[in-house]
């Protein structure tokens, strides 16, 4: 098969390599999927630029987490009606060394997910990491039936998906963005109160939320560690999936005055889901919940996490998924839907 590889790490220019492996062969209880895109994300790029300081976990990797694509070939035990399914799959390079990044892939059966007719694969490749983090941190607290919720950078992946999963759970929902553009994507995503951090947000959300905030979603802790204390009420929780600094300085006794529970998620150890849906079930009756919404097409979460984390790792150019050909020219680029791609792609 054609794949993309490095056996050290560093910049993508220095350290990828691109070339023919054996096909990979499916165990038990494992599907190979003939990868139809690759999504990426900046876990999975720090990790081959070794920023973690955990140095090469194997020998060689296959990059990437997340992709999309068909079943063409099944381990034992796995049922005969998975052969050719159209798929979305995580997990892929998770304690694995062989991720998307390939003409083929396999997974364990459980991190293969069908994939809807009206989703398209590029939307699939990009759902894995920036869907299911954005579920953990909207419900790792608790249920938000009923609460204020604020979600920090409701303008990229994690916080879009955030937006909509804590509005169809019955959530108030208050989004920072920092653009105009990005404030029309978090209102169309189902945003009640959107405000620009460039507009003194601190004093619009307390505003707008006058009892106080009960679930923040952060995606920069040390940066809005400070603001969020100040914003929740007691008792109140933050669940953070990313930060700007990596040894913040945390304000203890203020934190423990106001009783505040601190979350931190780490997408490749989240305690198993058994139904990735669970927020369906966790809808508030009466509360005029909408459904799921996207910039793009009236379909699933996964439309709004292509928004950011498509891209190649291994490219300097912008605005791309990275999608494998078998019977092409091999490794090809191709215009993705969303031209934002995340700035630590590069």
């Amino acid at each position: 098969m054609r794949a993309a590889w490095y056996e050290k790490q560093g910049p993508a220019r220095d350290v990828l390599k691109v070339g023919e492996m054996p096909d990979p062969i499916p165990g038990a209880g494992e599907v190979r999927i003939h990868i139809a895109a690759s999504g990426i994300n900046p876990g999975d790029v720090k990790k081959r630029q070794d920023a973690f300081g955990f140095g090469m976990a194997y020998p060689r990797v296959i990059p990437h987490s997340d992709g999309a694509g068909r079943v063409d070939q099944l381990g034992s035990g796995i049922p005969s009606e998975w052969l050719g399914r159209s798929v979305w799959c995580f997990g892929a390079q998770s304690y694995r060394p062989f991720g998307t990044a390939a003409e083929f892939t396999v997974v364990p059966l459980e991190k293969a997910v069908p994939l809807p007719k009206n989703v398209t694969v590029d939307q699939g490749a990009c759902l894995g990491i920036p869907g299911i983090t954005a579920h953990r941190a909207v419900h790792v607290a608790g249920s938000v039936c009923g609460k204020n919720v604020l979600v920090q950078g409701a303008g990229g992946t994690v916080g879009l998906c955030a937006v909509q999963l804590a509005r169809r759970a019955g959530a108030y929902v208050i989004g920072t963005v920092r653009s105009p553009a990005e404030e029309e994507t978090a209102r169309n995503a189902g945003a009640q109160e959107v405000v620009r951090n460039d507009q003194g947000a601190n004093a619009l959300v307390t505003a707008l939320a006058s009892k106080g905030i009960d679930h923040i979603v952060e995606v920069a802790f040390a940066a809005n560690l400070e603001i969020d204390l100040e914003l929740l009420k007691m008792g109140g929780s933050i669940a953070s999936y990313a930060t700007d600094i990596g040894n913040p300085k945390i304000p203890f006794w203020p934190m423990v005055f106001k009783n505040i529970r601190l979350f931190f998620l780490g997408s490749d150890d989240f305690p198993a889901l058994t139904d990735l849906g669970r927020s369906r079930s966790e809808r508030c009756s009466g509360s005029g919940v909408v459904g799921l919404r996207s910039r793009r097409a009236n379909s699933t979460c996964g439309d709004c996490a292509g928004a950011r984390t498509c891209g190649a790792s291994g490219s300097t150019r912008t605005g791309h998924c990275y999608r494998v050909s078998r019977f092409g020219a091999g490794l090809t680029f191709f215009p993705a839907s969303h031209r934002n791609c995340h700035p630590m792609l590069h």
